[in-house]
């Protein structure tokens, strides 16, 4: 075991602060990272503050996670010292089962943070100096991407990017993103890149002119009822990235037949559909997770190749608790990233 430092909540209602830890050494198929940035997503502060209920402390946060190799197992064989390498949102899984090496393993992946883990009793995440991770579950950030631009990808990018790809965006479709924020604003990029007409869905008219500069084509405004209706049945495909409650059917009957609208975002409280608004054009309502590792690989080269990155505000490590409260009010445009140089500066 090595010593580590980061920033850890000990409770849901403490901020979070600096916190020593213990790190596994690096074992025979181990990658060994010192993290340069780590995105900031919604989910770390609702895990920080307990919100889904399930927070093990303390809680170092963090799974959009990037930097370079410093140290490999003997056997290792993808990575070597130097590499630019990123970790997402899970370190293990089973290995085993017909899901394996997807976010969907069927006996439950090891998470990057709040997990259980056999040496530390729970995975601590990428708001740290160094991270120790099984060379299987560490990506390849390719060269032409800028480091810190690229963390989000780690999570937001590859939540809009499976879906997006699953259920066939491409030229001739037409994609809605619903909610232009840390995920909605990778899911324009992306949909746009892929070759869709891609359709932002806010509640915000000041959001019009930074959706369409981002890539969309159109933008409904859900709060306007005549906006809604003269919209209705266009779109084959909508990726929700809104983690507030909202009216599923209003933006369901924005759906073609046989259609989907995916729920990526994570609402607090369960919503719900009307039956008739699925049964009268055959639409689906679905969900989906981050993505598998290959899948997560596929969508860097992707970006790398059509040079999509996340539109970051940089921020130090002792800012994380002002950026959770601004997050918390859409104040930022559109994903804080922690420069990890910050760690052992002075507050």
């Amino acid at each position: 075991m090595f010593s580590c430092t980061g920033y850890a909540a000990e409770a849901a209602s403490a901020p979070l602060a600096p916190f020593s830890f213990e790190r596994r050494d690096t074992g025979p198929t181990d990658v060994r990272i010192e993290i340069l940035y780590c995105g900031v997503c919604h989910s770390d502060l609702h895990t920080a503050r307990n919100e889904w209920h399930f927070t093990v402390y303390p809680c170092v946060p963090g799974h959009e996670i990037v930097g370079r190799v410093v140290e490999v197992g003997n056997a290792v064989s993808k990575y070597k010292v130097g590499d630019r390498v990123g970790v997402g949102c899970m370190v293990d899984s089973c290995r085993s089962c017909a899901s394996c090496l997807e976010q969907y393993c069927e006996k439950g992946n090891t998470g990057t943070y709040n997990s259980p883990d056999k040496d530390t009793g729970h995975t601590f995440g990428g708001y740290s100096s160094h991270i120790t991770v099984e060379q299987d579950f560490v990506l390849s950030i390719p060269d032409n991407l800028d480091l810190a631009a690229a963390a989000p990808l780690l999570c937001a990018g590859i939540t809009t990017y499976s879906p997006l790809r699953h259920w066939g965006a491409g030229p001739g479709k037409r994609v809605g993103i619903a909610g232009l924020g840390g995920l909605g604003h990778m899911g324009v990029k992306l949909a746009h890149a892929m070759g869709a007409h891609v359709v932002m869905i806010t509640t915000s008219p000041s959001k019009v002119a930074d959706a369409k500069a981002l890539g969309a084509d159109e933008v409904i405004l859900s709060t306007s009822p005549d906006d809604m209706s003269a919209h209705a049945n266009s779109l084959d495909l909508i990726i929700d990235c809104i983690s507030a409650d909202h009216s599923m059917d209003a933006y369901g009957r924005l759906i073609k037949r046989d259609g989907a609208i995916v729920l990526v975002g994570a609402p607090e409280k369960p919503l719900s559909i009307a039956a008739f608004t699925l049964l009268a054009k055959r639409r689906s309502f679905a969900g989906s997770g981050i993505g598998g590792i290959a899948e997560t690989q596929e969508m860097l080269d992707f970006c790398a190749e059509h040079n999509v990155l996340s539109d970051i505000e940089m921020i130090p490590i002792q800012k994380i608790n002002d950026a959770y409260e601004r997050m918390l009010k859409s104040d930022v445009k559109y994903r804080f990233v922690i420069d990890m140089a910050s760690l052992g500066k002075a507050a």
